[in-house]
């Protein structure tokens, strides 16, 4: 040793031969030559965190590219125009062709798909019809033939219809098949295989039913205001100008009352959606990083702790703390290193994994990549976690001097470490939070979770701390195995802290995210009223009321009906400012996107809560009034006496507010955003809307009943799209579980870290109490008293973090209410404790097996 090591560093103390960090490099090599075992689990906690945030993010990248990527096919064209109820008239589309434009008609709505044969089964189907140009870009394939357009053409007097494969599945179907749409019969052509405009979505009111443009008059269920949408895709010459294009066609037909959109917008709201909940997956990643933090911090104290008797032995030699503190810095760099290389290609492969699990959940499919703006990302998030949490441990075991490494464990005495380290160790906690903050698409929501964490760390923290006290304030007259538990608990050097720390940071995250999905479920298909709907009947014209009602009422078990009129209209304007030029909050600004629901009434409907202004007279015939919802009202910054735009039917109205409204949609009743006055509106076409409580029994001979006598009525049953609904979110809750459950699994591995560590310490206690006549029966009862306090301490902090971040969650970002779910945090508990309890056996076992003789000859 003098030979080799004592040289170099009584020349690094003079500064005559080798600077500090040559010197330090060399001692670190020559350590890492035996291995890095002791820090296993550092790698191990750093791989496990970086692969969540490099995978959720690349993955995102990929899903968001693949649509930019492909916006053309998933638009159908170089721009959309869209308008509802009425067609777009010929002289724009001819002003399109002369400019070089294709035009590719598509319209859409829904109907009752219905079998003709004995049994009549039926369902409800979103009807796309399409012209002859369509697609325009990409390619669309029917089942038994390569071409759209010889699928839907007429053969043996039958057009032809192309459906989902569930549609097919459903009711029975095979090529050939005679079905109804309104009052036209088709031939079932086969199974749609491929629509390259169709981006995946949830079926929650009916799969996909597609025929020709030229095949939709015979059915009849284009009636005045029925609920149906014409889109025209364009595709224009190479190099056209797109936006320039646009603006010549609105100067043109400056009256239109189009959507137009371009390619880079063709799903905006399912981009949204993307990256909404990859900001919830990216913070659970963060969460399971900051978790793995810990256990970098546990690691590094015990991998020290191994090398306590090499460090005072460099320190002996005469190796300045510097020398110490750089050649450990540098051993866990390169640790780190390692560490944040392996997440990095774990993360790289969760992409692939994920296309192939989640391929009817993800909207496109994803354009498997390297991205590397979210592996730098996940990277900085490694190496700043890495560095906050071993700076500490490195901070104290430089100030700790020789003597004091050879009289006892590193760790035990309190020297505080030198100020400009704590400050470096701030500077790199808040450099975390700095870039969790900046990266975020949502930076309040972002900033919140960081000051949640660093107050759930405080509480884990004291909550480890109130054990430790009470565990020493226990009685002493009790059993041996629950003293010696207890005394396990409080004994010098115990982690017992740190596990509850690490443990209970991944528990709670797995509870808010099970009480989260638990609420939203709740408020889906449990808390339906008992009054709900049966069924929601749609597109029922005037001339129909009366049959329908009549048909409807004659069925036994067949409750209230309820119905209105019914129109769709677009807000262009609010105070004259153009709806895309308006400011308004994060979760009201979808209501100035798309249609919106329209009716009039004299009286206010039943269970109306004004909350502003006031209802107008059941005569009323002045200027239109608008009963608004409140909600929206407050998120766009307007009131009583503002004036909202809209556009039905190609003409703008304006209306002024005279009540705001608290809409509960909970109630499954017909609420409307907009009321207004009658007047103006009853003269303009439209349809009605009916709801119809009925008895289970009463619910198939209803739909039967009305859908035969008025073919073009589509009927919604309220059970089955709730169910869709509550299966969405069950995907969305298992994709959010797993993130969850990777922050357990680091838990897990800081829990059985620190049980690691202290293994020395149990074998050697273990010996002690054996030789003094304790049975293993006995040990094994201690141990399962101190890791089952553990675990239920652990549980039930983690209860309490989980319901109050579900609650934040539920309550202020998704908008909803929340409710305590016992259940859900009782199966959280006790998880928690079985899993302690399991860990500490295993990491224990050693300890009962060790045999006396061998470890007291050592000592």
């Amino acid at each position: 040793m003098e030979g080799t090591l004592a040289r170099p560093l009584r020349a690094s103390v003079a500064g005559a031969e080798a600077p500090v960090l040559a010197t330090a490099w060399r001692l670190a090599l020559r350590e890492l030559r035996g291995g890095t075992r002791g820090l296993r689990i550092v790698i191990a906690c750093l791989a496990l965190g970086v692969a969540a945030i490099a995978g959720v993010g690349t993955l995102t990248s990929a899903v968001v590219e693949g649509m930019r990527a492909d916006g053309r096919r998933i638009l159908g064209g170089d721009l959309e125009v869209s308008v509802g109820y009425r067609e777009m008239p010929q002289a724009a589309r001819d002003w399109i062709e002369a400019r070089g434009g294709r035009v590719a008609e598509v319209v859409e709505m829904r109907s009752m798909l219905v079998v003709e044969d004995g049994a009549r089964d039926r369902m409800l189907v979103e009807l796309k019809a399409v012209g002859p140009a369509y697609p325009l870009y990409g390619t669309a394939r029917v089942e038994g033939t390569a071409d759209l357009a010889e699928a839907l053409a007429a053969r043996d007097g039958l057009p032809g219809l192309a459906a989902e494969p569930v549609v097919a599945d459903r009711l029975g179907l095979r090529p050939g098949a005679r079905v109804r749409l309104g009052d036209a019969v088709f031939r079932f052509a086969g199974a749609i295989l491929e629509e390259p405009d169709r981006v995946a979505r949830p079926t929650v009111f009916g799969p996909r039913v597609m025929i020709a443009r030229d095949a939709l008059a015979a059915t009849r269920l284009v009636q005045p205001g029925s609920l149906v949408r014409y889109e025209y895709r364009v595709r224009l010459p190479e190099g056209a100008d797109v936006r320039g294009f646009i603006a010549g066609l609105r100067a043109a037909f400056p009256d239109g009352g189009w959507r137009i959109r371009t390619a880079d917008e063709a799903a905006p709201g399912v981009i949204r959606f993307v990256e909404q909940t990859s900001l919830f997956l990216t913070l659970a990643g963060l969460t399971a990083l900051l978790v793995g933090g810990i256990g970098v911090a546990n690691g590094v104290r015990a991998w020290l702790a191994s090398r306590r008797q090499t460090i005072a032995t460099l320190k002996c030699l005469g190796a300045p703390a510097g020398v110490i503190f750089a050649t450990y810095t540098l051993q866990l760099g390169a640790i780190a290193a390692l560490g944040i290389a392996l997440g990095l290609a774990a993360g790289l492969g969760i992409p692939s994994l994920a296309a192939l699990l989640l391929a009817d959940v993800l909207p496109v499919p994803p354009r498997l990549g390297i991205y590397p703006l979210p592996l730098a990302l996940a990277a900085a998030f490694g190496l700043l976690t890495a560095a906050t949490f071993a700076l500490w441990p490195l901070a104290r075991a430089r100030a700790v001097p020789a003597i004091a490494l050879f009289r006892e464990g590193l760790g035990e005495r309190r020297t505080p470490p030198r100020r400009s380290l704590v400050a470096a160790n701030a500077a790199l906690a808040m450099a975390l939070v700095g870039l969790t903050v900046a990266v975020a698409q949502d930076r309040v929501f972002a900033a919140w979770f960081c000051a949640a964490a660093a107050v759930t760390l405080g509480l884990f923290r004291l909550g480890g701390w109130a054990v430790q006290r009470a565990a020493a304030a226990a009685p002493r007259h009790l059993p041996p195995a629950l003293r010696l538990g207890f005394a396990n608990l409080h004994r010098p050097g115990s982690a017992s802290a740190l596990m509850l720390v690490s443990l209970g940071l991944g528990l709670s995250t797995l509870a808010s995210v099970a009480m989260i999905q638990g609420n939203l479920q709740r408020q889906v298909v449990e808390r339906i009223p008992e009054r709900a709907p049966a069924f929601f009947f749609i597109d029922i014209q005037n001339d129909q009321v009366g049959r329908f009602e009549a048909v409807a009422g004659a069925i036994p078990g067949v409750g209230e009906i309820a119905r209105v009129p019914s129109l769709r209209a677009r807000i262009v304007a609010v105070n004259g400012v153009p709806a895309e030029q308006v400011r308004t909050t994060e979760d009201t600004a979808w209501a100035l996107r798309g249609d919106r629901g329209l009716t009039y009434a004299a009286t206010p409907p039943e269970g109306t809560r004004l909350v502003a202004g006031s209802w107008w007279p059941p005569e009323y015939r002045g200027e239109p009034l608008v009963s608004f919802d409140a909600t929206l009202a407050r998120g766009w910054g307007i009131g009583v006496g503002d004036r909202l735009t809209v556009n039905v039917l190609g003409r703008d109205i304006e209306l002024r507010i005279a009540s705001l409204r608290v809409i509960d949609w909970r109630s499954l009743g017909l609420n409307f955003t907009l009321i207004a006055s009658p007047g103006l509106l009853e003269a303009a076409p439209h349809t009605h809307i009916a709801t119809v409580q009925a008895a289970p029994e009463a619910e198939a001979p209803l739909l039967r009943a009305v859908t035969d006598a008025l073919p073009n009525v589509s009927a919604i049953r309220v059970r089955d799209a709730l169910e869709a609904v509550n299966a969405l979110l069950g995907r969305i809750g298992d994709a959010l579980s797993s993130t969850g459950g990777v922050t357990l699994l680091s838990g897990a591995l800081v829990l059985a870290g620190a049980i690691a560590a202290g293994r020395r310490q149990r074998i050697r206690d273990a010996v002690v109490l054996k030789t003094l006549g304790a049975t293993r029966r006995q040990i094994l009862a201690a141990y399962l008293v101190e890791f089952g306090v553990l675990g239920t301490a652990a549980g039930l902090l983690a209860a309490a973090v989980g319901s109050a971040a579900s609650w934040a969650v539920t309550t202020h970002v998704m908008r909803s209410d929340w409710a305590f779910l016992p259940g859900t945090l009782g199966v959280t508990i006790l998880a928690c404790v079985a899993l302690t309890v399991a860990f500490g056996w295993l990491g224990t076992a050693a300890a009962l097996r060790a045999k006396p003789a061998p470890l007291l000859r050592t000592e």
